[in-house]
């Protein structure tokens, strides 16, 4: 079972990325998902890209690589705060209207 984790970032800071991550990982090893890494390097991030591959939007190219792993995928599983992040809604959309099976963080306080 391939699973791919939707994670909002915009404001977050690197260790609260990194500790929601690590989290979800260690909720969906212990049910037994093989993860699919969509956290791309931040070396490709602006000048390498605009230079190189000519990305004009990058925030447009990081959700295509998103898109595109999430089709090696039979499972999304969405971190708390989807819903705000105009790229886990876009993913989340996908994810319903391909038939993926659609896990959602539970935190603490919901359980």
């Amino acid at each position: 079972m391939m699973v791919l984790i939707s994670q909002p970032m915009a404001g977050k800071t690197q260790q609260e990325i990194v500790e929601t991550r690590e989290r979800a990982i260690r909720t969906l090893r212990e049910s037994g998902y093989e993860i699919i890494d969509s956290l791309l390097p931040n070396g490709l991030q602006n000048g390498f890209m605009k230079r190189s591959l000519k990305v004009i939007n990058v925030p447009l190219y990081y959700l295509a690589q998103s898109l595109e792993l999430m089709s090696c995928c039979d499972t999304a599983y969405f971190c708390e705060g989807w819903e705000q992040a105009r790229g886990c809604c876009v993913e989340h959309e996908a994810a319903r209207e391909y038939g993926l099976k659609i896990i959602y963080e539970v935190t603490e306080g919901e359980q």
